[in-house]
């Protein structure tokens, strides 16, 4: 579907925004305002990676932005992420995308209340920047996620099982991280006087800012990961621990025990009035004599 959010009479310039665009649409577009057929089939791709490059005095720019409907266990590009296909020229700035974008609706009515004097390059890095908003909510929730695991981990007597929970939240974390860092790369296409650069440093302050909190939370989960892991394996150690313990006061008393259980005719303690007691006696010995050597090299 094809919509003219700024006209040229209004603004000097036009913005046409195309969502779920068919071939034919596209087609039209391309030939009216002379766009590459290779830009054009990249916009066409719903999984490419945000990249930019300048043909024939237009710039071509994907970009990427968070899925507020993806679902809890979305770990890839793909689940987390939508497209967003921008060509710009100072006469025109075309938005392609497959799925709805909240912020293209919010910038036309921030255009509509400024009386459209914000040019098509403004308004170009203003959507960069509202793409770049979408990661922040999420890397808030995954920085709680991370702080509730932290806490179960640590304070929980017992370590419930999360191995699940804790790989979702490190996929989430690298593939965010992942998609900031490729688009932080669309900046370095931003070199024209139509730009201002200050607009464009702060942009990539931005993009800076939020990759290191995704950094943070990415070494953090890593961390948690290996933490959980290793408590996990000490406290299986634990178990082992108290078995081989168990097993190690029970083998003496069962080795007695079968030496007596065979039953061969002649066994004068068999016959014996203190032939029980003293078996007994010797268990309770052999057991003492355990229990004082581990306490001797602090086993217990």
């Amino acid at each position: 579907m094809q919509k003219t959010l700024v006209s040229a009479e209004s603004a000097g310039w036009e913005w046409i925004d195309i969502e779920d665009p068919t071939l034919e649409e596209l087609q039209f577009v391309a030939q009216k305002y002379d766009l590459h057929p290779s830009s054009v089939t990249d916009s066409l791709q719903p999984e490419h990676l945000p990249k930019h490059e300048f043909i024939e005095k237009v710039l071509f720019v994907i970009t990427r932005f968070h899925d507020p409907e993806a679902h809890l266990e979305a770990d890839t590009i793909q689940e987390l992420t939508n497209k967003l296909a921008i060509f710009y020229n100072r006469g025109f700035l075309i938005t392609i995308h497959k799925f709805p974008v909240p912020f293209i609706a919010e910038m036309k009515g921030r255009l509509e209340e400024g009386g459209w004097s914000m040019p098509a390059a403004g308004v170009l890095i203003k959507l960069l920047k509202a793409s770049l908003r979408t990661f922040q909510r999420p890397a808030l929730k995954l920085a709680d996620e991370l702080d509730y695991y932290e806490a179960k981990i640590f304070l929980s007597r017992k370590v419930p099982s999360m191995n699940k929970g804790l790989y979702h939240l490190k996929r989430k974390s690298a593939v965010s991280r992942r998609v900031i860092q490729l688009a932080e790369t669309v900046t370095t296409g931003l070199t024209l006087e139509d730009f201002q650069q200050t607009e464009v440093q702060d942009l990539k302050d931005a993009f800076l800012l939020l990759e290191n909190q995704y950094e943070e939370i990415s070494e953090s989960s890593n961390n948690l990961i290996n933490t959980y892991i290793s408590l996990a394996s000490q406290r299986t150690n634990d178990v082992m621990r108290v078995l081989t313990i168990f097993s190690v006061f029970f083998m003496p008393l069962t080795f007695i025990a079968g030496i007596y259980g065979m039953n061969f005719e002649f066994m004068p303690e068999l016959k014996s009035r203190w032939g029980y007691p003293g078996v007994l006696g010797a268990m309770v010995v052999v057991t003492g004599l355990i229990y004082s050597w581990f306490r001797r090299k602090q086993w217990l």
